[in-house]
């Protein structure tokens, strides 16, 4: 499994080298447009990108299908290939509306999924160079330093977290409303889950609440989150899955932060 790691990673960096960052803040108007509407957008960096991280796992594990971000929006049916035996997951950019507002607040993220569950997990931010990788059972790893933290009770007045208010229902929004001043530190979020999950997993913030869990934006996050100590699970305590449909996503640095946001911000809601 470290050779596929360190292949996956160099792969993964290449593509953002000589794909994605050339493109970052030199868009052309033409390069970028709406796919459901003007908070989902798409350059041509990310497909660009996504059939170049297409070819390269390819070479990798030779006929294991890819489900991409960018192909499943061009022909849903590609969602299908989540029941073979094995899969590649790939998210080309996520937080595309930073990127094409100039911000570095994206990244790259690739994950393996064997029979269901995510064995492998890349996520790489570009503009800082940082790479987190995990493998199932071996931990999770930021620039080859080991992640991790103890877990000890926490009261909710001294956690810091993000709870992403986009999709969220009216009720459940309507729920956590009334709760989230108890939170020690509420911040308003990166829109890039890629650069959320770094921080979960680097312990700043404690906590993110989200509401989609398309597998192009958790499957490699989660397990990283998971390698590190941490929980990324659905509100019923469930480990998020890729295959899996449904809303609500917690993911908590520890499984005692992951506890106390359940029963206190959270209660009621799912």
């Amino acid at each position: 499994m470290d050779h596929l790691i360190d292949e996956v990673t160099a792969h993964i960096r290449r593509v953002a080298d000589e794909v994605i960052r050339p493109r970052f803040r030199a868009l052309e108007q033409h390069e970028v447009s709406e796919k459901l509407g003007p908070d989902d957008l798409v350059t041509i960096a990310d497909v660009e990108a996504e059939h170049a991280l297409t070819a390269a796992l390819g070479t990798v594990l030779p006929g294991v299908p890819v489900v991409g971000e960018e192909a499943v929006a061009a022909d849903p049916t590609v969602l299908d290939a989540l029941a073979a035996d094995r899969v590649w997951i790939v998210d080309p950019i996520d937080g595309t509306g930073n990127f094409v507002a100039g911000s570095p607040e994206y990244g790259v993220m690739v994950a393996l999924v064997d029979r269901g569950v995510t064995v492998a997990g890349w996520i790489h931010r570009p503009e800082t160079g940082v790479d987190l990788v995990a493998s199932r059972g071996a931990g999770a790893w930021l620039d080859g330093r080991r992640l991790g933290r103890d877990d000890m009770a926490v009261s909710i007045a001294e956690i810091a977290g993000i709870i992403k208010p986009r999709y969220l229902p009216a009720a459940v929004a309507d729920a956590v409303k009334h709760r989230v001043d108890e939170i020690g530190d509420l911040h308003a979020g990166t829109n890039s889950a890629a650069v959320e999950y770094e921080r979960v997993a680097s312990a700043d913030p404690d906590f993110v609440f989200f509401w989609m869990t398309k597998p192009w934006d958790h499957a490699a996050g989660s397990l990283i989150v998971e390698e590190a100590g941490g929980w990324s699970r659905r509100l019923d305590g469930t480990v998020y899955a890729a295959p899996q449909t449904g809303s609500g996503l917690l993911v908590a640095g520890t499984p005692s932060i992951w506890q106390t946001v359940r029963t206190t911000v959270l209660a009621g809601v799912g």
